[in-house]
């Protein structure tokens, strides 16, 4: 070949490089913008100063660029505008001190990695996990994390048709404090000995030690309350799947089974001092862990948006935020 057919192809590669640069710039534009260096260090700390509440969640807008990155925006802006943090994630959630990200790990035919993410919005510790990565809290306090990932089957529609495993993290270290099924858990006076148990949806209360968590196990799922430190769970309450603490403390949002395929979970609020429950406006069969905007209203996700409904019942559920879902709130 000679020199000068080598300096056309030379230069179509360089336009079709540009190009394709070009684009991918106009699709992050479109799509939200990537803070990077010391602004996005900065984000979360100048929310908190300014006491500005927060929504982080997982972006499920443009596909081949910024889908399943950690996003950010302004609670109180109904906009479709986010700024991207480049991370990618299966799942997310944040409290006030860090966050959880479940993630693919590096290298060909890696498993998923939980990691730990820092105020700065950086990566502080990996955790290898197996499965399918399913739910994930942190608690408010940022002592402890909660991850749960599918390790046999891949939905919770059928009853024993998957097998879970959930994990408890140090957030500080990176290191495992245990898994649910290693702790000692009571029905009533006697203790759950049965080899078919499974737990998922851990929510943390706001001292961080004591969580709530559904157990399942003889064709049955249960609200599990628990302590880290002592290592103990007691059941006290029945149907409940993956439940959601409110800010205040007195009440959870969970996903009640009513059905066994079709459709099978409506969003309820279960009061722990009564055990009195109110079934929400939302009509659609909602397979996510809700989270609570604030006491009055939860979050939850359908369909790749994330919806708003009235913890008191009634009502029409609202679009919240499009392409998104994993949300979690941040308030100071």
């Amino acid at each position: 070949m000679s020199d000068r057919p080598r300096v056309r192809l030379f230069v179509l590669l360089a336009v079709a490089c540009t190009l394709a640069a070009f684009a991918a710039i106009a699709v992050a534009v479109r799509d939200g913008s990537a803070p990077t260096g010391s602004r996005l260090a900065g984000i979360l700390p100048e929310a908190q100063s300014a006491k500005r509440p927060v929504l982080v969640f997982r972006s499920l807008s443009g596909r081949r660029t910024s889908f399943g990155q950690i996003a950010l925006a302004n609670l109180s802006d109904s906009s479709t505008s986010r700024q991207l943090v480049p991370l990618r994630c299966e799942r997310v959630y944040f409290g006030p001190k860090n966050g959880l990200c479940l993630a693919r790990g590096g290298g060909f035919a890696k498993g998923y990695e939980a990691r730990i993410v820092g105020p700065d919005l950086r990566v502080h510790h990996t955790l290898d996990v197996a499965g399918t990565p399913s739910r994930a809290r942190v608690s408010s306090d940022g002592r402890y994390g909660s991850v749960t990932l599918f390790v046999n089957g891949h939905s919770y529609a059928e009853r024993g048709s998957a097998s879970t495993q959930t994990t408890l993290i140090d957030m500080t270290s990176g290191a495992r404090v245990g898994d649910l099924e290693d702790f000692t858990t009571y029905r009533g006076s006697r203790q759950v000995t049965a080899v078919d148990v499974n737990f998922w949806g851990v929510t943390f209360a706001r001292n961080g030690d004591r969580f709530y968590a559904t157990l399942a196990t003889g064709g049955k799922t249960y609200l599990v309350e628990g302590s880290v430190t002592r290592r103990t769970m007691r059941t006290i309450h029945e149907n409940v799947e993956c439940p959601s603490l409110s800010p205040d403390g007195t009440r959870i949002a969970y996903k009640k089974r009513v059905a066994e395929r079709t459709d099978p979970w409506r969003l309820r609020i279960l009061d722990l001092a009564t055990k009195s429950e109110t079934l929400l406006a939302e009509t659609r069969s909602v397979d996510d862990q809700v989270e609570w905007l604030d006491d009055d209203r939860v979050l939850y996700g359908h369909d790749d948006q994330i919806w708003v409904a009235r913890a008191g019942g009634g009502g029409v559920p609202a679009l919240f935020k499009r392409d998104a879902d994993s949300p979690a709130v941040l308030r100071w």
